[in-house]
């Protein structure tokens, strides 16, 4: 496999419209050699009569034996969980998060875990801004943006109605440098909706960490929302959504 531009000291000056490609190739490089493919829309369940997109709920007792902190698995994964407290979007706390614990589906949970591992021998960590989403703040953040005048949000797949951090699949984070202590310049701030977040527009030393980023999360079996740098997911089956908050 030829080096990776990062291994590189100058910052890559490709093409805008080569780095589409470049992405998708290093994403699907990796990810073809692990059966754990996810993507941000379509069913991930066969339809049923009790839950119309394929998804059923799951009781507070399949959330304590699916759902596991990720700092249970690696303590060094950090967690500044973004909608616990009024700094995000929205401007206030969103229901159902009650402490700063990031929680995935076990599964998801313990390939972040290696995702870290790997990160920590490049002097990197990973930074969780959201992870496991009760069902009651996904239907907080459309109903913000619904009495704002902001539905664009939502037709145009920067808030989703039903979203896989529902189902404990998903994962919002970023890269933190080790040395500094600070996570690093990605190109935008977490939550920023408009196309400059959109993984793929960046150039220069942006362009490389977010190649970085969506290469070590795929090697694990995350997939990266093209829309969002910060967004992934992955996948598991059967899934459940839960309401259970987080504590």
């Amino acid at each position: 496999m030829p080096a990776l531009p990062w291994a590189s000291r100058r910052p890559l000056a490709l093409p805008r419209l080569a780095l589409p490609l470049l992405f998708a190739l290093a994403a699907c490089t990796i990810e073809d050699r692990n059966p754990n493919r996810a993507q941000r829309d379509g069913p991930v369940a066969p339809p049923s009569a009790n839950a119309p997109d394929g998804i059923l709920a799951g009781t507070p007792a399949d959330a304590d034996t699916l759902l596991v902190d990720v700092q249970s698995l690696d303590s060094t994964i950090r967690v500044d969980l973004r909608y616990r407290d009024s700094v995000n979007f929205t401007g206030a706390p969103l229901p159902g998060y009650e402490a700063n614990r990031a929680l995935l589906h076990r599964d998801a949970a313990a390939a972040l875990a290696r995702v870290q591992a790997h990160l920590r021998e490049q002097g990197l960590s990973l930074l969780v801004y959201d992870a496991y989403r009760p069902v009651r703040a996904t239907t907080e953040m459309v109903a913000w943006a619904e009495r704002t005048g902001q539905s664009a949000l939502i037709t145009d797949g920067y808030i989703a109605d039903r979203s896989r951090h529902n189902l404990g699949v998903a994962i919002d984070c970023t890269l933190v440098d080790l040395t500094t202590g600070e996570p690093l310049d990605m190109g935008t701030p977490y939550d920023t909706f408009n196309e400059s977040a959109h993984t793929a527009n960046a150039t220069g030393l942006i362009a490389e960490r977010r190649l970085r980023f969506v290469t070590a999360m795929a090697r694990e079996g995350f997939v990266n929302y093209d829309r969002e740098w910060w967004h992934y997911s992955y996948a598991v089956s059967p899934v459940l959504r839960f309401d259970v908050p987080v504590r």
